[in-house]
């Protein structure tokens, strides 16, 4: 149940859902149904059974641009489209977030963060992002092989490669000392360069195996909120879970983390009451045959629980 006080929510609790149905951030179609498919699968009472209070006033529809006319930039894809729905988001995120609500987004790709963080950021601008994903997603405009977006979120919340006149509503307030990465394990070779040159703490799937779950988290925790004073904005991408837990996704990685591994991720950061914003990405309800969809889509859904107060006992 969700009892633990939080040190930045004020009573009654409440939850703002923001359904972003968009997949512009990448080439596969389908992860725009993924908000529609978790709230379909009955996400807004399950909350609402942890004690939550849950406003939700639909998904958003986002105005499209016509992708034709939205011609690259260097490599980058649907620059325009993503830039505007990513701002869009902000707005929606920050709202939420300076009304005392905990936003919870639901994608739709990774791009989104872009937003989301944002949004958390134009409040809480000490914030720390705890980013569980089987990528990096820090790709630059330099790095970037494949130009698809939704790699490239974490570049332009801290600020770093060439600026996009495109995307220069975004502020890069994120501080490389307070983002720190679970569950990688397939990062481009320029992506390992800049975690390195930024100093940027990230626990692979080799340090997972090595020191277990509890301790990485515990490790992540100290390194971004050593005074677990801070609110920590939790985004989360379905692909850190190994396909074998969660397939309907669009880039799966073999050799990720369990079932449990990830749901102990979301009950240590309800554990410390510092969560302001969570972001669950990436499912795609396209991508696999039914019983994979649904096993993913109830997988995302406890997921979210986990994080917002839902315990074994």
């Amino acid at each position: 149940m969700a009892t633990l006080v939080n040190k930045f929510l004020p009573n009654p609790k409440t939850i703002a859902i923001v359904g972003c149905p968009f997949s512009g951030g990448q080439p596969k179609l389908g992860v725009d149904k993924g908000p529609i498919h978790l709230v379909e699968a009955g996400l807004i009472p399950q909350l609402e059974e942890l004690g939550w209070q849950v406003q939700f006033d639909g998904h958003h529809q986002f105005e499209e641009i016509s992708t034709a006319s939205d011609l690259p930039i260097g490599k980058l894809k649907n620059p325009r489209l993503v830039s505007r729905v990513c701002e869009s988001v902000a707005k929606a995120v920050g709202e939420h977030v300076r009304n005392g609500q905990l936003a919870v987004t639901l994608g739709g790709d990774h791009s989104l963060a872009m937003g989301t963080i944002s949004g958390t950021l134009d409040s809480y601008p000490d914030a720390c992002v705890v980013w569980v994903d089987a990528h990096a997603d820090i790709n630059t405009t330099e790095t970037t092989g494949s130009g698809n977006i939704h790699g490239m979120p974490l570049s332009f919340l801290l600020g770093l490669g060439e600026r996009i006149p495109e995307f220069s509503w975004i502020k890069p307030l994120l501080r490389p000392e307070r983002l720190v990465y679970i569950g990688l394990r397939d990062l481009d070779i320029g992506e390992k360069r800049i975690l390195k040159e930024n100093k940027i703490k990230a626990f692979s799937m080799h340090e997972v195996d090595k020191y277990g779950i509890g301790r990485v988290v515990e490790m992540a925790l100290d390194h971004v909120n050593p005074n677990r004073d801070l609110p920590i904005h939790l985004s989360f991408d379905v692909d850190a879970l190994d396909p074998s837990v969660a397939p309907s996704t669009g880039t799966p990685v073999r050799g990720g983390l369990t079932f449990r591994e990830g749901h102990y991720i979301c009950e240590a950061i309800h554990e410390t009451g510092l969560l302001v914003a969570l972001d669950l990405m990436e499912v795609n309800p396209s991508l696999a045959d039914p019983e994979s969809v649904r096993q993913t889509v109830t997988v995302g859904c406890s997921l979210v629980r986990s994080a917002l107060g839902e315990t074994l006992l």
